[in-house]
């Protein structure tokens, strides 16, 4: 980098995102990589979190923001327990390194969407948000309710990004429909019953075995039995949704998006669903318990890009591939 002036490091003091704004335009698919970072890590902090829990390491680091009320990192005395829980707080920082990247990476994009960068700025504060209910977490001695909201925001958190990086592969005109109203209604209470499915996930793991500590931590008053009953109908429920859409869209010839995330959206939900039943019968091994809060982050995922894709904002001069629209009087 050239020596810089006075006024241009006033200037980059000032407003470090315009500073460098003016001096780098990222190609789109950079944009678009930096983003996909971001929905990757808050992904990868989810399953982290869910390690922290099921290896009974939620009190490792007994107090927050320091591990200990002497020492703000983990020490020896404190074992293996310490060293996940507190490695699962660096991984925050990596988190607000991805998504800073993602915004950075927005705002020098030629021409300045203000829309891409005000996600990002989104994603930045629910970061925070979260990084704060996770101490609070600890604080309260891992009270399952402020564990399910904790979880909560990361999934409101995933949702963001996963409409950022769509967003970056669209343009900024007004959104056009591809289906008609009915099928858009559908896929409306497609999503209220994904959303019924999260939150009765967090039930059952709040009232489940798996507290996050090896003390004697207070679950949710719920019966575990028939949390789960209910969790497995909102699951067929939303399997049942989504074949009918699929169907629909397949019988009205809708154009390929909207049919190909529907057809990912079933995949996902029928390698959650196995996963959900054999740990269920195999009295819930952590391993696969890992794994279902990871099907269930790409569960949402799948139900947020299905949302997004029975729409377009088609812009040329991006180098964008324009669907075509369905004729609405066929739907």
């Amino acid at each position: 980098m050239p020596n810089l002036t006075r006024v241009e490091l006033a200037q980059a003091a000032r407003n470090p995102l315009a500073f460098i704004a003016e001096r780098w335009s990222p190609s789109p698919r950079i944009v678009q990589r930096a983003i996909l970072a971001s929905l990757v890590m808050n992904t990868a902090i989810v399953v982290t979190g869910g390690a922290v829990r099921l290896t009974g390491s939620g009190l490792g680091c007994p107090t927050w923001p320091k591990c200990t009320d002497d020492s703000l990192t983990a020490t020896s005395e404190m074992g293996l327990h310490g060293v996940i829980e507190f490695g699962n707080r660096m991984l925050t920082y990596v988190l607000c390194a991805a998504v800073a990247w993602a915004i950075i990476a927005a705002r020098s994009q030629k021409p300045r969407r203000r829309s891409l960068t005000r996600l990002g700025w989104a994603q930045f504060w629910l970061v925070m948000g979260n990084a704060v209910l996770g101490g609070i977490v600890v604080l309260v001695g891992l009270n399952p309710y402020t564990v399910a909201l904790h979880f909560l925001l990361s999934t409101t958190l995933i949702t963001v990004a996963t409409v950022m990086w769509q967003r970056a592969r669209e343009g900024d005109d007004a959104p056009r429909p591809l289906v008609g109203k009915a099928v858009r209604q559908l896929v409306w209470v497609l999503v209220i019953a994904s959303a019924v499915l999260v939150v009765a996930g967090t039930a059952v793991t709040g009232s489940g075995p798996h507290a996050g500590d090896s003390s004697d931590v207070p679950r949710m008053f719920f019966d575990p039995e028939t949390t789960s009953r209910v969790h497995a109908l909102a699951a067929w429920a939303v399997v049942i949704l989504t074949l009918a859409l699929w169907i629909i869209l397949k019988a009205m010839d809708a154009p390929q998006g909207p049919l190909g995330r529907t057809r990912d959206l079933f995949v996902v939900l029928m390698a959650q669903g196995l996963i959900g039943y054999v740990q269920y019968y195999t009295g819930l091994p952590e391993v696969l318990v890992g794994l279902h809060m990871l099907g269930s982050c790409l569960v949402w995922i799948a139900v947020v890009r299905v949302v997004l894709a029975m729409r377009e904002r088609p812009r040329d001069s991006v180098g964008l591939p324009t669907q075509a629209t369905v004729p609405l009087s066929r739907v």
